[in-house]
């Protein structure tokens, strides 16, 4: 027998370098420390709560539960927005100087534009994306008297053994796709009779899925992610006892994949606005899904230097991996609360996501990036 000892193979050397990267990034200087595994949980209980824009009210109130289970009094403004508070040191805050944090809780989603004579459901979308996002895609019809049906995004032609290669040729759009429901119904009368009517909302089906790598996926990451790292920031903080370095103001906005989310309900005491919502990745971009990205300009235009810079310095001083970007095709709440007036800096950062406005994945990683960054915020004057 030789006395030469056994060589690790090139797979365990792999394995043993990918442990050891996943265990420096596990390790953080910030104090408190981000419940991760809490984070995944919430999350993934939101993304199973039907929430497109208008038809909020449930996702609010699980947010509401978490917030009561940490003894924090929130607020819901008159558009139906919700808002919390984080309060400074008395010694040191100035009241007069609070800084805001927005998410928001609606998501893509469509409403009953017409009852087909065929019984199916013709859909007018809400929120902007391509009809090719959601053909097979299953979902829920919630009708007025709050009884919830099953049903499935199909086109006209569907069938290859049908139709053959006039279904390659079809466009996708609103006059050939259509909703297929779950029950016998074969006309107008038989759908309505069952109560759907024209009005009524329609939800994806997010499909959410935790997998043994650590990827999030499913419908609505965007930008049921950040509510949940808001909520994960919010009880690191509550949990330990440790104050922000000034009073914070969270703001869950409930209209912002239409546009106006943070129009109107950001606190009149704001300095600045700091909006966390889903990161763009993909082909020419630097972000990633294991980290968290900084919008530099979007279809809006520009946010603010100074906070750029600022989160930058908080995210290199706390080793944390932070991208920069540029999102040709967004809007967010911060850019909302501009036009609508709101006169204080903004800035805008996010966990990665993949295939925005679609199937969408990130990863574990993001997100522990993303709250820790927030972190590092709220405890930064």
């Amino acid at each position: 027998m030789s006395n030469t000892a056994l060589q690790p193979s090139e797979s365990e050397m792999k394995m043993e370098m990918e442990n050891a990267v996943e265990n420096a990034l596990s390790e953080s200087s910030l104090s408190p420390k981000i419940d991760l595994d809490s984070c995944v949980q919430t999350l993934l209980e939101l993304l199973n709560i039907p929430s497109p824009t208008g038809f909020t009210e449930d996702a609010i109130t699980y947010v509401a539960s978490f917030l009561n289970d940490l003894g924090i009094v929130y607020e819901r403004t008159p558009k139906g927005a919700l808002v919390w508070h984080l309060f400074a040191d008395s010694k040191v805050s100035d009241a007069n100087q609070a800084r805001s944090v927005a998410v928001h809780i609606d998501t893509l989603g469509a409403i009953v534009r017409e009852v087909k004579p065929s019984g199916r459901l013709k859909l007018s979308p809400i929120g902007s994306y391509k009809w090719a996002t959601i053909e097979g895609e299953y979902c829920k019809i919630h009708t007025q008297s709050g009884k919830v049906y099953t049903g499935t995004v199909v086109n006209i032609k569907q069938s290859s053994h049908l139709f053959g290669e006039e279904l390659e040729r079809l466009e996708r759009n609103a006059k050939t796709l259509e909703i297929r429901i779950d029950e016998k119904t074969s006309s107008k009368e038989q759908t309505k009779s069952l109560g759907i009517n024209v009005g009524d909302f329609i939800s994806w089906d997010s499909r959410a899925t935790l997998t043994e790598s650590g990827f999030i996926k499913g419908r609505h990451l965007d930008n049921k992610a950040s509510v949940a790292i808001a909520l994960a920031v919010t009880e690191a903080l509550v949990k330990s006892g440790q104050k922000p370095a000034s009073d914070m103001h969270f703001f869950v906005s409930n209209y912002e994949e239409v546009g106006h989310g943070a129009a109107a309900g950001i606190p009149s005491d704001t300095k600045e606005l700091l909006c966390i919502d889903m990161a763009v990745i993909g082909e020419g971009q630097q972000g990633s899904e294991y980290g968290v990205s900084l919008c530099a300009k979007d279809s809006s235009g520009p946010y603010d230097y100074a906070m750029k810079q600022k989160l930058s310095q908080l995210a290199s001083s706390n080793d944390i991996d932070l991208k920069v970007d540029i999102y040709p095709y967004y809007g967010s709440d911060a850019s909302a609360a501009w036009r609508a007036g709101g006169n204080f800096p903004t800035a805008l950062i996010g966990p990665g996501v993949d295939a925005s406005h679609s199937y969408e994945r990130s990863h574990k990683k993001a997100l522990k990036a993303t709250a820790e960054l927030l972190l590092a915020y709220c405890l930064t004057d």
